[in-house]
């Protein structure tokens, strides 16, 4: 058997072959790549943008005497290198190099104010790096002082120039702190932070600003120097000592989110056992674990889509480069059965075929799995087994399919006399597939989703189970509605609709694998453009439901009517709606409420056209549900107010989504005391800004384009639109190769049919009355199949993270594409079988009888 002449003779279809392959394996390494480099963005810039308070670690010990206090900074440096050592190993990588040490006393009042404010004392280990002293000094050595008869230490600080106004504070003043064991704080310096958005300063906010724990309190901690800390006692005040170990986001990996989570619970156990000779309890203070749970749970649900698209993808290119591996053995199937026929080995039949079909598949196979590399990002298990899968399958398939036909030596297989009846055991089987699939969805959906083991496998086995009983369907179904349809043509007198309808009517083998594969591609492919489009439209209702009006201007101190009017003649702007927010109190209790004072049907002009209702409202109030039921109620807001109840709201766009809250109009406030603008127009926000200092500005494009720029939410829309489009193409290929596949047969049949007097014309009609109701039969269930599966799965996978937390449960009917990729399918169909018999009308009829005959 000459076998590179075979491979010379079917260079087309072995051409064919190495393409799909190729793109199938570039597809299978690198698609799982560009994900997972997705979720690895996602969980380091969930990292990046908590505030270091949350994610870093920090180890903790509150000195309760002079035993344990740590008068010196040799301790604080073997005890950081000591935490560094007992982390655990999978930690390691997370926690960055440097850190830093403070210890900080709490609740330390000023003498004299009643607990209204309160100098609270701070060293800081690399404050030196941190702040710039602008007026007077770092603080130095500690001094002493008498005060109502004993001597009290006094010690040097600085403190941040915000206190000087706020705490009514000067340089050189020295205040008396403490209530019992009080201690003198002599100010001498002032700094800044030499970058305040610098995110080790969200450890310290006490430091850089004056805080107000309770309306009247004023807490600020002022910086003292390392000599401080001899004097310094738990004995006397509340004191912390704060080991911090920065976690460096580029290192966390999406993979190891999981164990992150397992070793961070090991070091706080491993950290509260370290006595180190005192009786004061070491713990760990971090909301790590919470930040990687919340990555955790959206990348669940990110994973599942993936995984259902990715896997109705592989499923997809693997049946169709099986398609292209029986059509190159069928093409090879009259030169092997002469082989077998004078006196050629099975295992030399199928190990030719097995051969040609490795020489196509390897070389795409390793081209798709090198150009894979290009694609940023992990290599993942799947990256380097997808590609063998493939050209396992395409080897295996060839050889075993060969194998099984050629057993006996030029059998007669005439496939195309008569429809095979199915057993009673197959069609019980087939039964049974159908009711689990159905008893599947129906549980899920009951359920929902079980992450406790990680991937719950009930959820990865439903779709494929409703695939299948889709595919079964079709399969045993299509055929009576046909032969209804043949009965009706037999009684007319043209000869062409009888014949395609009987031949599309009857079950052959060679139809089976192309509908195979276009349900799950139809149905995969229709799913993914339906759960995009449910995607994007909920995020669109998100940015306005948190936006509340195309650009909504808030601030803490109310706006000035000449810069409200300023507003109006910026360009751009077309309405402006003033509005009061705060918090009010209902009746004369302590309930209060937060609210907004608007007018609401200018508020519903700005919004028309945009996905948000608002309640028209004219007096009285919209309460939130918690709320409802009060009828007439008062409220303390400037003034005693009476309002009625109007409606029920469960949110204010913009403001308030949870909770006690109520809308009431405008003129209800004598003077209304602005302080937010919700703006209509396309007016620049910059501009906006320089007009209103005070206000922060929000605008509907922007919290849009924020809800978009998630990498995970990226990530599964990018990959739903790939897999949307490679499914086409596949689908599309599945068509065209299903006509070449049943080409020979095709063509032997009609060379026949002309020889009694077929036309041309009646040649094409017939091979698309042939082709056309397989495919438009498996469209329209590929097509109700992909529509339905999102119902199917329901709250089994929750998409709101990706949706600005909006649940993504009404998805809009949109047949506009899954419409495309059926009809696109049909007419590659109808212009596949016009080419085909186009095609065959070229060749001699006696060539083509002739040949059939030698089969």
């Amino acid at each position: 058997m000459r076998f590179w002449r075979l491979a010379r003779e079917h260079l087309r279809t072995m051409g064919v072959l190495l393409a799909l392959t190729l793109s199938a394996c570039l597809l299978v390494a690198g698609l799982p790549r560009a994900t997972q480099a997705s979720y690895d963005e996602a969980l380091r810039r969930a990292l990046s943008s908590a505030p270091a308070v949350l994610a870093d670690l920090t180890v903790t010990m509150e000195s309760s005497s002079r035993e344990e206090d740590l008068r010196e900074r040799a301790p604080f440096d073997s005890l950081d290198r000591l935490w560094r050592r007992i982390m655990p190993a999978r930690l390691r990588p997370l926690a960055a190099a440097g850190g830093h040490m403070s210890a900080k006393t709490i609740r330390t009042p000023i003498t004299g104010t009643s607990g209204q404010a309160y100098i609270n004392l701070g060293w800081l280990s690399d404050a030196d790096r941190r702040v710039d002293w602008v007026q007077g000094r770092a603080p130095g050595a500690i001094a002493t002082m008498r005060y109502e008869g004993r001597t009290i230490p006094v010690f040097e600080v600085g403190v941040v120039e915000e206190a000087l106004g706020k705490m009514e504070l000067r340089l050189g003043q020295t205040k008396i702190v403490g209530e019992n064991d009080q201690a003198g704080v002599k100010i001498v310096g002032v700094f800044r932070a030499k970058d305040p958005a610098d995110r080790y300063w969200s450890h310290h906010l006490d430091v850089l600003h004056v805080l107000r724990l309770q309306p009247l309190q004023k807490h600020i901690t002022a910086l003292i120097s390392e000599a401080g800390l001899g004097v310094l006692s738990g004995g006397e005040r509340y004191l912390t000592y704060r080991w911090t170990l920065p976690v460096d986001p580029r290192a966390a990996s999406a993979r190891a989110a999981g164990d992150l989570r397992t070793a961070v619970a090991e070091f706080d156990r491993v950290v509260a056992l370290q006595p180190m000779g005192t009786a004061a309890p070491f713990h760990l203070r971090t909301a790590l674990p919470k930040l990687l749970g919340d990555f955790l749970a959206e990348l669940s649900t990110a994973r599942t889509v993936m995984f259902l698209v990715l896997g109705g993808l592989l499923a997809v290119a693997v049946g169709v480069i099986v398609l292209a591996v029986q059509l190159l053995t069928d093409r090879l199937d009259h030169a092997l059965t002469l082989a077998r026929a004078r006196g050629g080995s099975l295992r030399q039949v199928a190990g030719t075929a097995a051969a040609l079909t490795g020489l196509a598949v390897a070389p795409g196979a390793l081209t798709g799995y090198a150009l894979s590399s290009l694609v940023p990002g992990p290599a993942l298990p799947i990256v380097h087994a997808g590609p063998v899968l493939v050209v396992l399958v395409a080897v295996g398939f060839a050889a075993v399919r060969l194998a099984l036909v050629h057993r006996t030596p030029l059998r007669e297989r005439r496939d195309d006399v008569a429809a095979a009846r199915p057993s009673a055991r197959r069609i019980t089987l087939e039964l049974l597939v159908v009711v689990l699939a159905s008893a599947g969805a129906y549980l899920l959906r009951a359920r929902g989703l079980d992450d406790s083991a990680g991937q719950d496998p009930f959820l990865l086995l439903v779709p494929v189970a409703l695939t299948a009983a889709a595919a079964l369907i079709t399969l045993r179904c299509y055929p009576y509605p046909l032969r209804l349809l043949v009965r009706l043509a037999a009684r007319g007198r043209a000869a062409v609709p009888f014949l395609g309808l009987t031949r599309a009517a009857r079950a052959r083998p060679a139809g089976v694998l192309p509908v195979l594969i276009l349900l799950p591609a139809l149905g995969v492919s229709v799913f993914a453009a339906v759960i995009s489009d449910g995607i994007a439209g909920t995020q669109l209702q998100a940015s306005w439901q948190q936006a509340g009006a195309p650009i909504r201007m808030t601030s803490d101190i109310e706006i000035p009517a000449d810069a409200i009017e300023r507003v109006r003649g910026l360009a751009g702007v077309e309405q402006v709606v003033p509005a009061q927010t705060g918090e009010v109190q209902i009746g004369y209790g302590g309930e209060r409420a937060a609210a907004i004072a608007v007018d609401v049907a200018r508020w519903r002009q700005i919004l028309g056209g945009t996905p948000l209702d608002l309640p028209a409202l004219s007096d009285g109030a919209l309460v939130s549900p918690e709320l409802r039921g009060r009828g007439t109620f008062e409220i303390g807001w400037q003034s005693r107010l009476k309002l009625a109840t109007r409606g029920v709201i469960e949110s204010v766009p913009g403001f308030f989504t949870e909770g006690k809250f109520l809308v009431v109009p405008i003129d209800v406030q004598v003077r209304p005391y602005v302080n937010t603008l919700l703006i209509k127009g396309d007016a620049s926000l910059s501009a906006l800004a320089r007009l209103v200092p005070s206000a922060t500005i929000t605008s509907q494009e922007t919290t849009l384009a924020a809800i978009r720029d998630d990498p995970l939410t990226s990530a599964v829309r990018w990959a739903l639109v790939v897999v949307t489009v490679a499914l086409a193409a596949y689908a599309l290929a599945a068509v065209v190769l299903g006509l070449m596949v049943g080409a020979a047969e095709r063509t032997r049949a009609v060379s026949f049919l002309r020889t009694l007097g077929l036309s041309e014309r009646q040649a094409q009609r017939l091979t698309v009355l042939e082709i056309l109701p397989m495919i438009l039969v498996t469209a329209l269930t590929g097509l109700g199949l992909g529509l339905g599966l999102p119902a199917a799965l329901g709250p089994a996978v929750d998409l709101s993270p990706y949706a600005g937390d909006l649940p993504v449960g009404d998805y809009a009917l949109n047949l506009f594409v899954p419409g495309a990729l059926a009809a696109g399918l049909a007419a590659v169909a109808v212009l596949g079988a016009y080419a085909h018999t186009l095609i065959s009308g070229r060749r001699s009829l006696g060539a083509v009888l002739r040949v059939g005959d030698l089969v």
